[in-house]
């Protein structure tokens, strides 16, 4: 007996385009909307109306009053002295309308000094300030403290009011309402507001090792920034410790939280730091990491101000941070953390609405049953596959084995096109063509990646003349293998203990519910409405994953502008891209084989890419523009001076040492400014220590050799010179050492440098020992805020042969006017001021001094 299938029509081709638009319309009419939304900004007028609540015009008024300050380095005046008085203002006013019958309320501003070892460099500090409030119910006898940290101080050049401008004085508008509301709190709250974050996290050392309330501090919320306005992230919970995200999830008004931006944050991938770690490896303390990421384009920046911080944005995050200072402050759990310590945690959560946690243990599980679920899921609908196809279960495998191995080319080369693309814009000097205008990704990486993915299938399903087993199942199959591919790489995720494996767990757990539903309907069975449950089920793995890389997006698509020359950040952009797309649009790019003449359809993607392609290579294409999208250039005025054991000068020049922030180097400025000497120091870093040159702190020195020089022929002018003086030599014939005793004076921001010549070894030194068990050359980054005093220090090396009349050690110093206090010379005014309007140069001068002794 013959079989013959029943006849199946598939949809006119002609509804492929609404099929497509459908997910886009969905993207900005939902997807877009949301992430923007903030709430309205509460004001003082309708504060009586409000009573409890944060008021954004408040901290609003205090943030125009923060940026007008300007740049506040630490060191400066405008630091040390201007903005700790606007604190201190701010806490007296405070106090003047604290509930003083329930409250009290003890300010201190701790100036210390310390050191700890950062990277390759001891990192020293010295009378760095914090402002330290202790706020506390007069009825609690708690000695378990909540500490609510950001900082005010900010890079040379930026006034800071993103970073971290806007969370001083949601700080300071929440300690107003808890101060002011009759609501009483069990534990106490310490608001610290440090000075020498940017320097970098000396003055969150100096909190937690040295200050006398450190030790009752049991759990942290940190609040910093890498750009200014929108919502603030939560990317970084514990370690170990799942009550914090319990009562994240309770307290918070407004979520945006999840696992995956703490893995990438903790992997070191991003150019970026905060003092959760100081206090997480100093303190063992838990908490909360949490900063505004949104328009990172102006992040340490001059256009870092308080103009481009919408209202709504201090009010969404300061509505969180008052509920979770609130929620914290009065939890059991805070008393002793350490009971509370249960492992890492998995979260996420969904368009702001609420928050879904579980430990990593938990996750294991979950992830472990969706994928076999899954996977014996698609096991059944084979079998139900081979009863209604008159064909053996056998027959059904092969032939989904053929369909899997062809899914899997599209897998790869759904990763190989659009990496292949970012590598053909880079090769042609046509990187960060997206930087300002976002959209070209859609051309340049999205297209690539469905192209990519559904080729494959596309043309064996339109070539294959299957009897046996109808086009209709033969596109399950597809789905099938998908499944099968997400199941592997989720099992394999999770136990590798990477816990954004839930991302594949989340469109497993969709697919498997279609599935079922499919069953029992039996539409798996009836031509091609099977579909409608498959695209029913990933509307919300569709509207989660678009939401979530939109925001990553979001974010370091402007980081990518200071993420250095040396990688290539096409290949960034396009495997988040192609993150996104896999995982939002996995289930649902095949579907389009339910139209008629889906290659027709299919040719659109290529031909988007190619008109897009031709667009970013055009002006459209260039990334920069001015004041909003800037080119981002480190530049130091330098003069350096070598001198030899005997006291000469082998060397004295001046010039520009460009550290370039972005892929394009100094291409985008060739056409305004002379750079016709400019050469790379990577043959210097071969020839002299720290390649010659007044290396700043630990991340120049690991990108010192893609830095370029600029000789000029004026001498520069420096605001002043560093004065090292040699206090004495003293040879010790017991130990066959010699001691070096120096005495260092010169600017806020000094760097040592410490180079034993052949034979010789350093035996000790006045700074941390620990250094030492490092390769040489050994750097001690120096900076101080209110105290000024000369820093002494001593060397002491040993020679083999004990002669140490003759070199021993090549010592370099290095000094940085860095901020705006300093004058600057003519020369360099000249040169500043034939940079394009499209760039943004944080410079100043700075000097290195090379000795031999």
């Amino acid at each position: 007996m013959t079989y013959h299938k029943k006849p199946t029509s598939k949809v006119p081709w002609y509804f492929a385009p609404a099929y497509l638009l459908f997910w886009l319309v969905l993207l900005f009419a939902v997807v877009v909307p949301v992430f923007f939304s903030l709430p309205t900004g509460l004001t003082i007028q309708n504060a009586s109306l409000n009573p409890g609540r944060f008021i954004a015009e408040r901290a609003e008024r205090i943030l125009i009053d923060f940026d007008k300050i300007g740049p506040k380095v630490v060191g400066s005046h405008a630091n040390e002295n201007h903005t700790v008085q606007l604190l201190l203002d701010q806490l007296e006013d405070i106090r003047r309308v604290m509930q003083t019958d329930l409250f009290e309320m003890e300010i201190d501003v701790q100036v210390v000094s310390g050191a700890y070892i950062h990277w390759t460099m001891v990192n020293m500090y010295q009378g760095v300030q914090n402002v330290v409030v202790r706020f506390r119910t007069k009825a609690s006898t708690s000695e378990s403290y909540l500490l609510i940290n950001s900082h005010f101080d900010s890079k040379p050049g930026s006034p800071g009011s993103g970073d971290d401008g806007a969370m001083v004085v949601i700080m300071l508008e929440t300690l107003r309402v808890l101060a002011t509301n009759r609501r009483p709190f069990r534990h106490p709250i310490v608001f610290l507001f440090n000075g020498a974050e940017e320097n970098p996290l000396q003055a969150s050392h100096g909190f937690i090792t040295q200050h006398k309330w450190a030790k009752n501090c049991k759990a942290l919320i940190n609040l910093d920034s890498a750009g200014s306005g929108n919502r603030e992230i939560l990317f970084q919970s514990g370690p170990n410790h799942p009550w914090l995200m319990d009562i994240y999830r309770k307290s918070v008004k407004r979520s945006y939280a999840t696992t995956f931006a703490e893995e990438i944050f903790q992997a070191g991938i991003l150019p970026s730091d905060t003092d959760f770690r100081i206090f997480s490896t100093y303190g063992k303390l838990p908490g909360l990491d949490l900063a505004h990421s949104y328009n990172g384009y102006v992040y340490h920046t001059k256009f870092d101000s308080a103009s481009v911080i919408p209202r709504g944005t201090l009010q969404t995050t300061g509505d969180n941070i008052l509920a979770m200072a609130r929620a914290f402050s009065n939890s059991s759990e805070l008393k002793d953390p350490s009971r509370h310590a249960k492992g890492h945690n998995v979260f996420y959560d969904f368009f702001g609405y609420f928050v879904v946690y579980y430990t990593e243990a938990t996750a294991r599980v979950l992830n472990t049953c969706v994928a076999v679920g899954a996977v014996a899921l698609i096991g059944i609908s084979m079998y139900l596959m081979a009863a209604e196809s008159y064909v053996s279960l056998g027959y059904i495998i092969r032939l989904f084995l053929r369909i899997f191995l062809l899914h899997l080319i599209g897998w790869i080369l759904a990763f190989v096109l659009p990496l292949v693309m970012a590598l053909i814009f880079d090769s042609a000097d046509r990187s960060l063509t997206w930087f300002t205008s976002k959209w070209l990704i859609f051309g340049l990486y999205i297209c690539p990646t469905l192209l990519g993915l559904s080729t494959p299938t596309l043309l064996y399903l339109s070539i294959s003349r299957n009897d046996k087993v109808s086009a209709p199942f033969r596109l399950q199959l597809v789905d099938h293998a998908h499944t099968l591919i997400l199941a592997i790489l989720c099992i394999g995720l999770t136990f590798m203990g990477i816990r954004s494996s839930y991302f594949l767990m989340i469109p497993l757990l969709f697919h498997g519910i279609s599935l079922v539903l499919n069953m029992i309907t039996t539409l798996h069975k009836r031509s091609y409405y099977w579909s409608v449950f498959v695209i029913l089920c990933q509307v919300i793995p569709f509207l989660y994953f678009t939401y979530l890389f939109h925001g990553l997006l979001c974010t370091i698509m402007p980081m990518m502008g200071r993420f250095g020359s040396a990688s290539n950040p096409d290949l960034y952009i396009a495997i988040i891209t192609i993150m996104g797309i896999m995982l939002s649009m996995g289930y649902l790019i095949p579907l389009l084989n339910i139209f008629n003449r889906p290659k027709l359809v299919f040719l659109i993607l290529p031909v988007i890419t190619l008109v897009i392609a031709l667009t970013a290579m055009s002006k459209i294409g260039f990334p920069y523009r001015p004041k909003t999208n800037v080119q981002r250039v480190n530049l130091l005025e330098v003069r350096r001076v070598f001198y030899e054991f005997d006291g000469t000068v082998s060397r004295n020049e001046s010039g520009y040492l460009f550290d370039f922030q972005d892929r394009r180097k100094h291409l985008p400025l060739a056409p305004y400014v002379d750079l016709e000497d400019l050469y790379n120091i990577s043959d210097d870093c071969d020839k002299y220590m720290m390649c010659g040159m007044p290396i700043f702190n630990h991340r120049t020195t690991k990108s010192r050799r893609q830095a370029a020089w600029l000789p000029r022929e004026v001498p520069l002018q420096l605001p002043g010179v560093p004065r090292l003086t040699l206090l004495r030599k003293s040879v010790n014939t017991s130990t066959e050492s010699v001691r070096f005793e120096f005495e260092l004076e010169g600017p806020s921001h000094m760097s040592i440098f410490v180079q034993p010549l052949e034979k010789v070894t350093v035996s000790g030194w006045s700074f941390l020992p620990d250094l030492l068990r490092r390769q040489p050359p050994f750097h001690v980054f120096f900076s101080y805020g209110k105290i000024s005093t000369p820093l002494k220090f001593y060397i002491d090396l040993k020679k083999e042969n004990s002669e140490f009349d003759e070199s021993v050690m090549q010592l370099g110093i290095s000094a940085h006017y860095v901020s705006f206090e300093h004058e600057r010379d003519e020369e360099t005014k000249k040169f500043l001021a034939t940079f394009p309007p499209y760039s943004y140069v944080m410079e100043w001068p700075s000097s290195y001094e090379r000795y031999i002794f």
